[in-house]
């Protein structure tokens, strides 16, 4: 389970919007827990280096800047986001095939549709299997 508070979860829908046409991206970082459930206590909204609507790759100084700050907080990096800007928030043929990390959390935001979806999943080896992730008020 992955747990995700609201004021994180509507941080990345700003991010997203405000990266349109293009896709956003960033990484989360938190805890995990000893059953394995990871919570998410910072997102840092990063550039999408690509500057496409179909792609994304993050840029090398905002990523190393944002693991040392998820250090410097005591944080675990616990995987990324990336948006679908007209496409439903499930992972791509693309994303399967660059997901190198089996043990990062990959969320995905689609805005597609009337109302945002955000979703999570976990892929090893090209295969995506759908987290429950849990928007908490706190």
């Amino acid at each position: 389970m992955i747990r995700l508070k609201r004021r994180d979860a509507e941080k990345i829908v700003l991010h997203a919007r405000a990266c349109l046409p293009e896709e956003a991206c960033g990484l989360i970082g938190g805890t995990v827990t000893a059953d394995g459930d990871k919570n998410v206590e910072a997102v840092f909204p990063l550039t999408n280096a690509d500057h496409s609507p179909e792609h994304f790759s993050m840029d090398p100084r905002e990523q190393v800047a944002a693991i040392r700050e998820m250090r410097a907080l005591g944080l675990t990096p616990l995987g990324n986001f990336h948006s679908h800007p007209e496409t439903p928030a499930r992972p791509s043929g693309e994303d399967k095939r660059l997901a190198f990390d089996s043990a990062a959390v990959y969320m995905i935001l689609s805005l597609a549709g009337e109302a945002p979806v955000l979703r999570a999943f976990h892929i090893e080896h090209g295969t995506a299997e759908e987290e429950t992730l849990v928007i908490t008020e706190e």
